[in-house]
Formats: C-alpha cells, structure tokens, sequence
C-alpha cells in the first residue's frame, strides 16, 4: 500500500479524501492560494519591519529607542497568536467596528477587479496584522544579536582604523555577514508556510489550508493529511536548497568554498 501510495505521488496523485470524496490535489490547490497570500505576505512584512527595527536598535544599543523597541519586542513574543488575534477582533472588529473578523472577501457583495482586491485587502488586514505582530519578535532578536555581533569582529575593528567610511563598511561588510541568520529564519518560516498560520486562519475563519487541515484532523481523514504533509516536506526540502543558494549570494566565501 506504501509503495502504491508514492508511485501515485510521483505521478502527482495524492489520494482521495475518505471525507468528501474528493482528489486531495484538488482541495490543497483550492486552499493553498488562500494560505500563501496571507502568509507570504505576512512573513515578508514582518522580515523587513524587524529587521529594520533591529538595525536601528543595534546601531543606538543603549539608548531609548533600543530599550523601547526591546522591551515591545519581548512583550510581543510572550503573547500567544491566537489570543492577540481575540483581541484584535475585540478592539478593530467589535468595538470600533473598522475591519471584518472573518473570512477572505465579502459573501454579500459580488465585487470585481480592483474593488475585489480591496475588499481581499480589508478582511485580509487584521489576521496579517496578527501574524506580523508575533513575528516581529524573532527578526528583531536575530538582525540586532548578528549586527552586535560583527560590528565586534576584528576585521571590523580594522576596517574603522583605516578610515573607512562607517556607511561604507556597514552596508559592505556588516550588513552582508549580519543578514544570513535572518534569510534562515525567512526560508524556514516560507518552508512550513502551508501550515504555519493554522491557527489565525481558524481565528479569523479564513479560507486557507489551516482549516482544512483542522478538519482533516477532528474527522481522520488520512489521505487528506497525508496529502499535506507530503507537500510541506517537499516545501521544506525546496527552500532549504533555496536558503543554500541565496547564501552564496551575499556571502562570497560560501560560494568559493
């Protein structure tokens, strides 16, 4: 059955879900759109906001601003995702009734082209906010701890006794050797993208492979779940080899070995 279960997988046939019946590609392919515009987009705000809050903090270590934007970040850190989303919904859905608190579009309105888009953009605001918000944290740590940390290197130290300009060796060399933790995080949180934001997607009910996920789970539906988790392993293989090539791009020494 193992055996004919991966010969159907190498020929891109996942099964049929016990539940509804239905080819498992075909309920992922349905999902996975819903996923990955919500993630990715959360995952790369929240990539370019901590790392850049990150920066700053290590470039001012000690003053106001990094004491502020760490103590944020640890606060931030220690809140459970879905209980922030709660409370988003509280304060931006319920009381000043600014954002809707579930699903993708509205199911009332038939709306087309750019009006669409925005309507995606308004029910899409509240659970991206959540994800950023909790990963804000982890950016931060990794881009302030990786810049402290080269800034300290001897051959920094030696670059600064030449006269370099501090622009010029910050944006050569510091930036370069500090941003390879924060593109391994990146990659990971893109590899285990599928089912990384489960739990909003069941918060705010949006129509991503959280649920579906959840359903498979609650009802055992195996095939359905074994469909998943063969495509998030070979998500994580691909990205994994991805992170590997992009390293090469900003570390030299990387490619020449």
């Amino acid at each position: 059955q193992f055996a004919a279960y991966l010969t159907n997988a190498l020929q891109g046939d996942l099964g049929t879900s016990i539940i509804y019946n239905r080819s498992v590609n075909d309920m992922i392919w349905e999902k996975v759109g819903a996923t990955v515009l919500l993630g990715f987009s959360s995952a790369l705000l929240s990539l370019l906001i901590g790392t850049a809050l990150g920066i700053v903090a290590a470039k001012r270590e000690g003053s106001a601003l990094d004491v502020l934007s760490s103590n944020i970040s640890y606060t931030l850190n220690a809140m459970p995702s879905f209980w922030l989303g709660l409370m988003l919904i509280i304060l931006f859905a319920t009381q000043l009734k600014l954002f809707p608190s579930y699903g993708m579009t509205n199911a009332r309105a038939d709306y087309q082209g750019f009006a669409y888009v925005l309507d995606v953009l308004h029910h899409m605001f509240l659970p991206a906010l959540t994800l950023i918000l909790v990963s804000i944290p982890q950016y931060f740590r990794i881009a302030k701890s990786s810049v402290l940390q080269v800034s300290n290197e001897d051959f920094i130290v030696a670059l600064r006794a030449t006269g370099m300009p501090e622009k010029k060796i910050f944006n050569k060399y510091i930036f370069r050797n500090a941003i390879l933790p924060t593109i391994t995080i990146f990659g990971i949180s893109m590899a285990y993208l599928i089912t990384g934001v489960s739990l909003i997607e069941i918060v705010f009910a949006w129509p991503g492979m959280g649920r579906l996920v959840l359903t498979a789970i609650t009802q055992r539906d195996y095939p359905t779940l074994q469909g998943i988790y063969l495509v998030m392993s070979v998500s994580v293989a691909v990205m994994t080899l991805v992170v590997d090539i992009v390293y090469t791009l900003f570390d030299p020494r990387i490619r020449f070995n």
